[in-house]
């Protein structure tokens, strides 16, 4: 997975240049655009993510291994069908990964990174966690159902170079068909809206039938405000990658049961003990 990021990493700094020279051109004042600071701030947690990356997954690679060595079956890796139900496989476990992320509030502090930007640019998409053990348990089946795990990291990999292009202003709705199976631009602006409509909204990786499928999803048919319910206002790497753990770690010293505390863990990011809390994506 490691290598096929990197390798993409050139096509993505001309991509993200290219969007940055389109903005300048466009002058539409409906559009958020770049912000320097906020720019930089999605590059560090990018570089973060990849430093990262490079030691757990090699943690990743071992887990996966170990659980394909246990399971008796067997996905031949010469045969077409392997591959296209790889790809379905690892797209609907991501649906449930992204899912999860949202609605347990231990997961959004993970997740939580790639929605603390006001802006939605292609700089945007590179705005990753750097706490992505979260994610581990959401593939393992798929080791268990005999795919190498070589296979799962490079499908995992072909889905997150899809992502990086669908963050952004600068393209509308495509044609019906494609905005039917497809991720796109306009869900996925969808995804990132603070707007009570669009909360909780569009889950999908690659496709956006798994939306359809179980209710979660929410076409753009209002302007979007992108970001958080309640924004964290700093452009500090380290806040943005571990304000939500700080902020749970003190609801739960201040709680006084057990089950406050795994409510604050376990429960949604809004919830609270008097059901007062605020929206999901505070």
């Amino acid at each position: 997975m490691a290598d096929l990021i990197l390798y993409a990493i050139p096509a993505f700094v001309l991509l993200l240049a290219v969007e940055l020279w389109s903005f300048r051109l466009a002058a539409d004042e409906e559009l958020v655009g770049y912000e320097l600071r906020d720019t930089r701030t999605s590059l560090t947690m990018g570089a973060g993510n990849v430093a990262i990356n490079a030691v757990w997954k090699l943690v990743v690679i071992v887990v996966f291994a170990g659980l394909y060595e246990l399971t008796p079956l067997r996905m031949p890796a010469d045969e077409v069908w392997t591959y296209v139900l790889l790809f379905f496989a690892d797209d609907f476990s991501y649906y449930w990964f992204h899912r999860i992320h949202h609605e347990v509030r231990v997961f959004w502090a993970s997740h939580v990174v790639h929605h603390s930007s006001e802006h939605y640019n292609l700089s945007t998409a590179l705005r990753q966690t750097w706490t992505p053990m979260t994610s581990l348990p959401f593939w393992a089946g798929l080791a268990l159902l005999g795919f190498q795990p070589w296979m799962i990291l490079t499908q995992q990999a072909v889905s997150l170079i899809y992502q990086f292009w669908i963050h952004t202003e600068r393209i509308g709705r495509l044609p019906a068909p494609i905005e039917f199976v497809f991720n796109t631009p306009s869900h996925h602006r969808v995804h990132h809206g603070s707007n009570e409509l669009y909360l909780d909204r569009n889950y999908g990786g690659i496709l956006i039938i798994w939306d359809r499928m179980f209710g979660t999803f929410q076409g753009e048919s209002e302007p979007v405000r992108y970001g958080l319910t309640r924004n964290i206002r700093s452009f500090r790497p380290t806040r943005v990658a571990f304000h939500e753990f700080a902020a749970i770690a003190g609801d739960v010293r201040a709680a006084t049961s057990w089950r406050h505390r795994l409510g604050y863990l376990f429960r949604s990011p809004g919830w609270s003990p008097d059901g007062r809390g605020g929206g999901t994506r505070g």
